[in-house]
């Protein structure tokens, strides 16, 4: 926690010293993201309240929480503060300069969550198959797109770096390894 308000402290005198240096729009943008954060943040808050008032009510009801359908509600619930807290984050980012407003990959991953969060809360007996293989072929080709866009970016960061080109950056068996072109970089830097 210490180190996130410190975080908060240096992305504060970060802006005051954009701040000047920005155009016009730079600066709407900026502010539309502190405000859009500070919505979110409220969002979550009362997200989280109103996710431990329906477990406290479980519990008072005396309702297993194995059973599927509290486990449906329960996780669902926490799924859509996970999306609203990585949509907070990229706007934080974005409020850091770290980023530009609209990052792509952020965008295909908070997909990839909301598309996770349905098939959680889905009802087995009510939705048709068909519906169940679309959304699965959608998460797949959401998945392949995010796989490709960090390919793409590892090898894009190994290049700027090294000079050389990111042709041989090889990720192993899905997950990054020592020869990844994260852990080169961090030894070519």
């Amino acid at each position: 926690m210490h180190t996130r308000a410190m975080d908060m402290k240096g992305i504060l005198k970060g802006t005051r010293e954009l701040w000047e240096r920005m155009t016009i729009y730079e600066r709407f943008e900026h502010i539309i993201a502190v405000v859009l954060t500070l919505i979110i943040s409220i969002l979550v808050a009362v997200t989280v309240l109103h996710l431990m008032f329906n477990i406290a009510l479980l519990f008072a009801k005396g309702i297993d929480l194995l059973d599927h359908s509290a486990f449906q509600e329960i996780f669902g619930m926490i799924m859509t503060v996970l999306i609203a807290m990585e949509f907070k984050h990229s706007i934080i980012r974005a409020i850091a300069r770290r980023d530009n407003i609209i990052q792509v990959k952020t965008v295909i991953l908070i997909a990839i969550l909301a598309i996770s969060r349905k098939f959680i809360i889905l009802d087995l007996k009510v939705v048709p198959a068909t519906v169940i293989a679309s959304m699965a072929v959608s998460i797949l080709a959401l998945g392949a797109v995010y796989w490709m866009m960090r390919e793409r970016d590892d090898r894009l960061m190994y290049t700027t770096v090294t000079g050389k080109t990111g042709e041989g950056i090889s990720h192993g068996h899905g997950g990054r390894h020592e020869g990844s072109g994260a852990k080169r970089l961090k030894r070519a830097g």
